[in-house]
C-alpha cells in the first residue's frame, strides 16, 4: 500500500477510511482488515485491534461478525483529530504477508497520531534514526516526515557582557566576581591597572585589587622605617601617632634610640638624617633652617620682642641681659636658682634673679657631617642690679620657638620688676604662657595670607614682625612650626603651664589683659 502526502487538513478521501490529522503533514494510513482462512487468526486480530481502539479511545462500538461496507462513516473522538473505522470483516484475498504489513503500518500510524497529544516540550527528533522503529523505514517515507512542532527544550546560552570592556564574552573563558563577568584580561587591579592573575585578590566595595596593592593602600606604614606597621599579640595594628604632625610610627621606635627633634618632636626618618648639636640634642632639617645658634644672632629678635611689650604698654625699664646657652649651662643655672620649682623637666629658658656665673655661646658653630662643631663659649659673671639678673635661652632652636621662650621669660621679668610677689605657679606660669602665645599669634597674623585666622586678643602686631619681613617673610614651613608651638602651649598637660595657660587665657579673653593683670596684682588669682 502506497502512502500519499496531503495538506494539513482535509475531509476523508478514500474508501479505506483514511483521515488526515491536522498536526502533522504525513497522513495516518489505515488499511482494511482482510479475511483469513482461519477464524482463529481473525479473532486474534480483532481482539488486538479492539484493545488498540480502547487504548486510543476509539469511537468503535465493539467488534461483530459479518461483513462491513468499505464506505462506513469514520468515528471521531471529540477533538482528538483522529479517525478510526470500525473493524470490518474483510473479504480481501490478499496474501497474509501483505495484510500483516498493512496491520503494522496501521499500528505505527496510530502511534504517530497519539504523539500529537503529547504535552508541550516533547516531540520527535530527526537527528538520529535510532529513535524510530526499524519497520517505520519501510512502511512510511521518512524523508516526507516533518515533526509536528519545534522542540522547545533546546538549550540557548545566556549572553554574558564583560564588566571591563562591555562586550560579549562569547564562548571563551571568563571570570565572575560579585555578579559581574569579565574576560580574563579585563579583570584588572583598580590601583595598578594590571590584570589580576592570582587565585586570591582583595575587594573594596566592587573594586578588585591585587592583595599587595590593597595592602599598600590600606595597611599603615611606619614613617620612620617605612615598613608596614606590624600587628601586636592580639592581631591588631598598633602604632603611635603625633597629635599635631600625624606622624605614624612603630611603637618600638620610642625606645630604640631613634632621634627626636628637640624643637618639633618629630622622629628621625631612616632616609633623612637629623643634625646633632654638641650637647647631644637633635634638630630636624626644617627647624635647622631658622635656628639661632649664638647670642649675637639672637639680639635683634630679643629687642623686637621688647618692642612688642612696649606696644602693649608693658615697657621693661631695665636692660636685662639675654644669653644663649647650652643645655648643661642651663641646668646648672636652674640648680642655683631659688625659684627653680616653676620649671618643666625639659627647660629651654630661665629668668634669673640671683647672681651667677654662666657660660654663654659666643660664636655660632659651623656645620660638619650632620653635626654642629666649632662652637666658642665664654664664661660670664652676672651681677644683680635689679630684681632680674638675666634671661637665659637654650641655643640652636628655630626663630619662632626662641622668640616664644623670650616672650615667656620677659613676662617673668616684667612681673618681678612691677611688684608682683609670691604668685603661685599656675598664675605666674599661666600668664607668662599667655604672652608667649600672643606673640606667636602676632607672628602668624603678620602675614597677609593668614589674617583670617582666629585671635585670642585684639593686640596689634608689633615691629617684631619686621625681623622676618626683612628676610623676605616667613616660609610655609616656618608658619607651620608657629602653629605647632601654639598647639604645644594650648594643649600642655602640666598643671602649671597647661592648666595655668587655659585659665589665664580665658580671663584675658573675657576681661582683657590689663584688667586681668590688675586683678592678679590685688588678689594673686585670675578674675572669674
Amino acid at each position: 500500500m502506497d502512502s500519499s502526502s496531503s495538506s494539513s487538513s482535509s475531509s476523508p478521501s478514500s474508501s479505506y477510511g483514511v483521515a488526515r490529522v491536522s498536526h502533522i503533514s504525513n497522513p495516518c494510513i489505515f488499511g482494511e482488515v482482510g479475511s483469513s482462512s482461519s477464524s482463529t487468526y481473525r479473532d486474534k486480530k480483532w481482539k488486538l485491534m479492539k484493545w488498540v481502539s480502547k487504548l486510543f479511545k476509539s469511537g468503535s462500538n465493539g467488534g461483530g461478525s459479518g461483513a462491513h461496507t468499505n464506505h462506513h462513516p469514520p468515528q471521531f473522538q471529540e477533538d482528538e483529530n483522529m479517525v478510526f473505522p470500525l473493524p470490518p470483516s474483510s473479504l480481501d484475498d490478499r496474501s497474509r504477508g501483505a495484510r500483516d504489513k498493512e496491520e503494522l503500518d496501521r499500528s505505527i500510524s496510530l502511534s504517530l497520531a497519539d504523539n500529537t497529544k503529547r504535552p508541550h516540550g516533547y516531540g520527535w527528533s530527526m537527528d538520529n534514526n535510532r529513535d524510530f522503529p526499524r519497520p517505520f523505514h519501510g512502511g512510511l517515507n521518512p524523508s516526507s516526515f516533518i515533526p509536528p512542532y519545534e522542540p522547545s527544550y533546546q538549550y540557548r546560552r545566556r549572553q554574558r557582557i564583560c564588566g571591563g570592556c562591555n562586550s560579549d564574552i562569547g564562548s571563551g573563558n571568563y571570570l565572575g566576581c560579585m555578579g559581574t563577568f569579565f574576560h580574563p584580561e579585563c579583570f584588572r587591579c583598580h590601583s595598578c591597572g594590571y590584570a589580576i592573575t592570582e587565585h586570591e585578590f582583595s575587594l573594596s566595595g566592587t573594586k578588585p585589587y591585587h592583595k599587595l596593592c590593597f595592602k599598600e593602600l590600606t595597611h599603615p606604614k611606619c614613617e620612620v622605617c617605612h615598613h608596614f606597621i606590624p600587628t601586636n599579640d592580639a592581631g591588631l595594628i598598633e602604632y603611635r601617632c603625633h597629635p599635631f604632625w600625624n606622624q605614624k610610627y612603630c611603637p618600638s621606635h620610642e625606645y630604640d634610640k631613634t632621634a627626636r627633634c628637640c624643637s618639633c618632636e618629630r622622629l628621625e626618618s631612616w632616609d633623612v638624617r637629623y643634625y646633632t648639636l654638641e650637647d647631644g640634642r637633635s634638630l630636624c632639617l626644617e627647624c635647622m633652617e631658622t635656628a639661632i645658634t649664638d647670642t649675637g644672632e639672637c639680639q635683634p629678635l630679643y629687642h623686637a620682642i621688647r618692642d612688642y611689650y612696649e606696644g602693649m604698654y608693658m615697657k621693661l625699664d631695665q636692660q636685662i641681659p639675654m644669653l644663649l646657652v647650652q643645655r648643661e649651662a642651663l641646668n646648672d643655672a636652674i640648680v642655683g636658682e631659688k625659684n627653680g620649682y616653676h620649671h618643666m623637666p625639659e627647660t629651654r629658658g630661665l629668668c634669673l634673679s640671683e647672681e651667677q656665673t654662666v657660660t654663654s655661646v659666643l660664636r655660632r658653630p659651623r656645620l660638619g657631617a650632620h653635626r654642629l662643631v666649632g662652637m666658642r663659649t665664654q664664661p660670664q659673671r652676672l651681677t644683680r642690679k635689679c630684681e632680674v639678673t638675666a634671661i637665659l635661652v637654650l641655643y640652636g632652636l628655630p626663630r619662632l620657638l626662641t622668640g616664644a621662650i623670650l616672650a615667656h621669660e620677659l613676662m617673668h621679668g616684667w612681673l618681678r620688676l612691677n611688684g608682683f610677689r609670691n604668685l603661685n605657679p599656675e598664675v605666674e606660669e599661666g600668664i607668662c604662657q599667655v604672652l608667649s602665645y600672643m606673640w606667636l599669634e602676632s607672628e602668624v597674623l603678620s602675614d597677609p595670607s593668614t589674617r583670617n585666622l582666629p585671635s585670642t586678643s585684639s593686640v596689634a602686631t608689633s615691629s617684631s614682625s619686621s625681623f622676618s619681613n626683612k628676610k623676605g617673610g616667613k616660609s610655609n614651613v616656618e608658619k607651620k612650626l608657629g602653629e605647632f608651638f601654639k598647639h604645644q602651649i594650648a594643649h600642655d598637660a602640666s598643671p602649671a603651664y597647661g592648666g595655668g595657660f587655659r585659665a589665664a587665657n580665658a580671663a584675658a579673653c573675657k576681661y582683657g589683659l590689663r584688667r586681668t593683670l590688675d586683678h592678679i596684682r590685688l588678689t594673686g588669682t585670675f578674675p572669674l
